[in-house]
């Protein structure tokens, strides 16, 4: 098994693209934080507001409860802005129409570094990945190379925008590089504690996620110097 390689950090503007709230702080908050506090800009999209993650809680109340958490998550982090769309939350689709809504948001933010989350069949855990999950992740692989074309969605916003550099995975079961978050796990932790409404309606409900977070970035940190650290699968571009 060979060791992590360095994320590059020759880019100043980040967008990720994930289904609901809380993946962000599941996968990558860590990183983000890091990333931030060097004066980097990373702004979170998320595709659905996450109505029917709270099996207690109607979906409209859901939806507002769990729009708050991410936004105190990504601030937490030093998140530039949150947006959201309005999929439906387990039903979110891989579509052209999801393509334009990703490609038509790298347009107008024109990051170097778009950030997706697991669109693989499987987890970096072994399990099933979630619908929501692969189609989010391989439509925003696509609107990557859509987004660079002007004959494709030619109407909608800016003009083209050809500068992606890296497009960047978490939670990904080939994930080839690292970024150090030594500095950085408090805001990790408390990024994720923002989701309490989520964490405590999961079955058996989460009460201790330092834990865990620690624990996994201490063992992506076995394969990157020693240092605590938050994996993400590179794609080539």
């Amino acid at each position: 098994m060979s060791d992590f390689q360095e994320m590059p950090d020759d880019w100043t503007r980040a967008l990720a693209v994930v289904a609901h709230p809380d993946d962000m702080e599941f996968g990558a908050a860590g990183a983000v934080a890091s990333w931030t506090a060097a004066g980097k800009s990373v702004t979170y999209l998320v595709a659905s507001r996450g109505e029917a993650g709270i099996d207690s809680m109607a979906p409209e109340k859901a939806a507002e409860v769990r729009e708050a958490e991410q936004r105190a998550g990504a601030a937490l982090v030093g998140a530039a802005a949150v947006e959201f769309l309005d999929h439906p939350d387990g039903r979110i689709e891989y579509s052209a129409e999801l393509r334009r809504e990703f490609a038509t948001a790298i347009r107008r933010h024109r990051p170097e570094l778009v950030l997706g989350f697991c669109h693989h069949d499987h987890t970096s855990t072994g399990r099933w990945n979630s619908p929501d999950h692969r189609n989010t992740g391989r439509a925003l692989l696509d609107a990557v190379g859509d987004a660079a074309n002007r004959w494709v969605f030619p109407e909608d916003g800016p003009g083209p925008w050809q500068g992606v550099r890296y497009v960047a995975v978490s939670n990904s079961p080939r994930p080839t590089h690292a970024v150090d978050i030594t500095d950085h796990v408090d805001r990790a932790v408390a990024s994720l504690e923002a989701h309490a409404s989520y964490l405590a309606a999961m079955r058996p409900p989460v009460t201790d996620v330092r834990a865990p977070l620690l624990g996994l970035a201490q063992a992506t940190g076995a394969r990157f110097g020693g240092r605590p650290a938050i994996a993400f699968e590179l794609i080539p571009r």
